[in-house]
């Protein structure tokens, strides 16, 4: 079973992800902050992380950052799910090292194909 880690500070958004993600039989754990982000990965060590972009205190690219720089968490690949949707976000989001980009309102079989393409990595 996928371990997966939704972050988001919208409850509405960490629902809807949520349901995409058990739906194909994967675990879900979530998060609605960057340094919380930060703590349940360091913990949990899930097999890929959903990361919002937007978000009080920490952004998701600062958290994406602090991930890829920490020796327990730096494998684990990031999927950027963010409502900006424009291609400096999208470039940016690849520097900060996430493994794909995807915009809200998301589209459920888009989403489903980055995490498993982040899986088989």
């Amino acid at each position: 079973m996928v371990k997966v880690l939704i972050v988001d500070d919208s409850p509405v958004h960490i629902f809807m992800l949520k349901k995409m993600v058990e739906e194909l039989g994967h675990e879900t754990l979530t998060a609605e902050s960057g340094d919380q982000a930060l703590k349940i990965a360091r913990e949990e060590q899930p097999n890929v992380i959903l990361m919002d972009v937007v978000m009080p205190g920490m952004s998701g690219f600062q958290a994406t950052r602090k991930l890829s720089k920490d020796q327990s968490t730096h494998d684990i690949p990031v999927i950027f799910v963010s409502s900006r949707d424009g291609e400096a976000d999208r470039i940016w989001g690849m520097r900060q090292g996430a493994i794909a980009y995807v915009t809200k309102p998301v589209n459920a079989e888009t989403l489903l194909a980055a995490i498993s393409d982040a899986i088989a990595v």
